[in-house]
């Protein structure tokens, strides 16, 4: 009897599957939003992640030392060098020794550029707080899924206009002096969004891991002779 050979499904590296993880894990804590994912595929090879956030951290510190930030179009000039400086670092594996400190860099530049705007243009400090504890919410439910090899949906960071759509927002707001309102409608729709989605996803797993679980039970819970029926039975069936 002449038999047909059988594929064999090669298994994954085991090192490019940890780099890959790796890679997915740190882009995933940056929080890029639609301009990235726009611009990913064009940047061509990219700029280093750590060398290009920390020199737009640095930068961002610059202005706010100098007094640069006080009112007028200057104010967007911030939200303008961290886009134009960090989203090239989007192109990289992020693999590298410290590329691990990206997004905390990028994080920390971010909820920066929030404090220094709306500080120069007198925004409540309880908006900027709740904003950032917002974004920072949003950061921190990223991190524990992931550890828990569960990946939010990529519509959330489209959807949540990632760092980069959330800065231009802010910079351009606090250049035309309209950054109050602007910051309030920009932490209701955030709150919304990301609570909201956050609950669900993990009702949804509570309710999967809990049905699972009954199943398990279940089957524990089965005597040897119903086991051996069942098996017995699914066996004349096929």
């Amino acid at each position: 009897m002449i038999t047909q050979p059988q594929q064999v499904t090669p298994l994954p590296d085991p090192d490019e599957e940890r780099r890959r993880v790796q890679t997915e894990r740190l882009l995933a804590y940056r929080d890029d939003g639609p301009l990235v994912a726009l611009l990913r595929g064009r940047l061509g090879r990219g700029l280093p992640p750590v060398p290009a956030t920390l020199a737009a951290l640095l930068a961002v510190v610059a202005l706010a030392v100098t007094g640069t930030l006080t009112s007028g179009p200057v104010l967007a000039v911030p939200s303008l060098v961290l886009v134009a400086l960090v989203v090239p670092t989007a192109a990289r594996d992020h693999l590298g020794r410290f590329d691990w400190l990206t997004p905390p860099l990028l994080r920390g530049a971010e909820f920066l550029t929030v404090i220094l705007l709306g500080l120069a243009e007198g925004t409540p400090k309880w908006l900027l707080f709740l904003l950032i504890y917002i974004v920072g919410y949003h950061t921190y439910d990223t991190v524990y899924r992931t550890r828990q090899s569960i990946w939010p949906p990529a519509w959330v960071f489209r959807a949540g206009l990632g760092w980069e759509v959330r800065l231009l927002i802010i910079g351009a707001a606090a250049a035309f002096g309209q950054l109050t309102w602007v910051a309030a409608v920009l932490t209701g729709y955030l709150l919304v969004l990301f609570s909201v989605e956050s609950v669900l996803s993990w009702v949804r797993l509570d309710q999967a891991t809990a049905l699972a679980q009954a199943s398990a039970d279940q089957d524990l819970e089965a005597s040897p002779e119903d086991a051996m029926e069942a098996a017995t039975g699914d066996a004349e069936q096929a």
